[in-house]
């Protein structure tokens, strides 16, 4: 399994062709209490870099962004009923959708847990 993470801080948990995905601590961090989630259904296509589900908080309202290219499998119903999952567990049960991955190379030009920590120390 394979965890990778975008400059725009979402994180994407890879195992084979499938993937999770969801919002770093950081960003959880950064955009205070979620009092708000809306995820993508099942079915819809996603390019990697496009908006695919939206998070609101007390201080404002934000984009969730395809970490990679793919078909959504599952929106996390969980999180659209308890929005402060994505604040309590942002890498665990706070997860945004799941996805069948198009071209899992994309991931490649992700950055892994090391070289995330050090672009936030650049922030």
């Amino acid at each position: 399994m394979t965890i990778k993470f975008t400059k725009d801080h979402e994180w994407i948990r890879v195992s084979g062709d499938e993937a999770t995905v969801g919002i770093t601590d950081h960003a959880q961090n950064a955009l205070g209490d979620v009092v708000f989630v809306e995820v993508p259904e099942g079915g819809k296509a996603l390019e990697q870099g496009a908006a695919a589900a939206v998070v609101e908080s007390v201080k404002a309202a934000s984009e969730v962004y395809a970490p990679a290219s793919g078909t959504v499998t599952e929106g996390n119903q969980a999180i659209v009923e308890d929005p402060s999952l994505v604040n309590s567990d942002p890498v665990g049960e706070g997860w945004f959708f799941k996805m069948r991955l198009a071209n899992p190379s994309e991931l490649d030009a992700l950055m892994d847990k090391a070289a995330y920590d050090a672009y936030l120390e650049t922030l």
